[in-house]
C-alpha cells in the first residue's frame, strides 16, 4: 500500500521509495503550469510537446539539488529545431521556450504523428547545466542526441557523466478534465543505489524494478483523474511504495524591466538608436514568456 505523506495534486515533483528495494525514484506531474509554458507561443504540436518533454526532466533532475540553484536543461542541433532550453530552480519555478523553423517542422511533421527529439534537433547535443549562484562555478555536462525523446538523450548522460543506471519517462499531451483541452506533462525516473557491504549486490532488485517501469503508459502519466500516488501503487503494490513530501511547481519567468535595461545598456548608443521604432519607443520580447517590454529610446551612451 502507498504511504503518502501529503496528498498528491497537479504540477508537482516528489521522491518516493520502494519498499526495501536499492531503488530511488521521483515522478512529476504537470498541469497548468505546463499549459501556461506551451501556450505562450504558437508552437506546432510537435515543437509543443518537445518543450513539454524538457519541462518534466527539468523538474525531475532539478529537484534533486541539494541546494539553492537552478538547472538547466537544453538541446540544439542542426534539425528543424534549433534548440530548446528549460530553466528551473530550487524554488519549483519552470520557465521555457524552444527556437524552430516553422517550414521545416511543418515539412518533418507531413504523414508523421509525432516526430520525436532526434528528428526535429538533428544531429546536436545535449546540455545540462548547474548554476549554484554567482559566487560558484556552472557544473555542464554535454551528451550527443541519441534517440526519439529527450528521455534518452537523459539516460544516457547519466550513464555516461554519472555512471549512474537511470531509467525515465516521459509523457506530454493535451487532456479534457471539463473546460476544454489542455497541455499536460508527466514523467518518472528511477536510479539504481550501487550496491556495498550493508546492500549487497543490487543488479537483480534493479532489473525488476526496470521491469515494472516499463509497464508504465504515457496516458497514465498525464491522467488528470490518476493520482501520482494510484500510479506508483499499480507499479510498486506488490512491495509498498512511499511518496515522500512533494515540492509544488510553477511557471515563472525572470524577466523584469530592470533586467531588459540592464541588456539595453551593453549596446552601444548607435546599436541602442537602431533599436528604436517608429514610434520613438524600444520594444524588447521576452523569448521565454513572450511578455513585450516598452523602453523609453537611449539619450545618452
Amino acid at each position: 500500500m502507498t504511504d503518502t505523506i501529503l496528498p498528491a495534486a497537479d504540477d508537482l515533483v516528489a521522491t518516493f521509495q520502494i519498499e526495501g528495494w536499492p531503488v530511488r525514484g521521483r515522478i512529476v506531474r504537470l498541469g497548468d503550469a505546463v499549459h501556461e509554458i506551451l501556450t505562450r507561443h504558437a508552437y506546432p504540436e510537435a515543437v509543443a510537446n518537445l518543450l513539454g518533454e524538457a519541462c518534466a526532466l527539468a523538474a525531475l533532475v532539478g529537484s534533486s539539488l541539494k541546494f539553492d540553484g537552478r538547472l538547466i536543461v537544453q538541446a540544439q542541433g542542426d534539425g528543424p529545431v534549433a534548440y530548446v532550453v528549460v530553466d528551473y530552480d530550487t524554488a519549483g519555478a519552470l520557465r521555457g521556450y524552444c527556437r524552430y523553423d516553422a517550414d521545416r517542422v511543418a515539412e518533418l511533421t507531413t504523414g508523421f504523428i509525432r516526430p520525436g527529439a532526434k528528428s526535429l534537433l538533428g544531429q546536436g547535443v545535449f546540455i545540462m547545466t548547474v548554476d549554484q549562484g554567482p559566487d560558484m562555478d556552472r557544473y555542464q555536462g554535454v551528451t550527443a542526441i541519441e534517440g526519439e525523446t529527450l528521455a534518452l538523450c537523459a539516460e544516457q548522460y547519466f550513464a555516461q557523466s554519472e555512471q549512474t543506471p537511470t531509467r525515465i519517462r516521459l509523457a506530454v499531451g493535451q487532456a479534457d478534465s471539463g473546460e476544454g483541452p489542455t497541455w499536460r506533462a508527466g514523467g518518472l525516473l528511477i536510479q539504481n543505489i550501487a550496491g556495498d557491504e550493508t546492500r549487497g549486490d543490487t543488479a537483480d532488485a534493479w532489473v525488476r524494478a526496470q521491469a515494472l517501469f516499463e509497464t508504465t503508459g504515457e496516458d497514465e502519466l498525464i491522467d488528470p483523474t490518476l493520482p501520482a500516488e494510484t500510479l506508483l501503487w499499480r507499479l510498486f503494490n506488490e512491495d509498498g511504495v512511499r511518496l515522500f513530501e512533494p515540492k509544488a511547481l510553477k511557471a515563472f519567468c525572470r524577466c523584469s524591466a530592470e533586467r531588459i535595461a540592464g541588456v539595453l545598456e551593453s549596446f552601444s548608443l548607435e546599436e541602442r538608436l537602431d533599436m528604436v521604432e517608429d514610434d520613438g519607443m524600444v520594444r524588447v520580447t521576452c523569448e521565454y514568456c513572450a511578455r513585450v517590454y516598452e523602453m523609453d529610446p537611449p539619450t545618452a551612451g
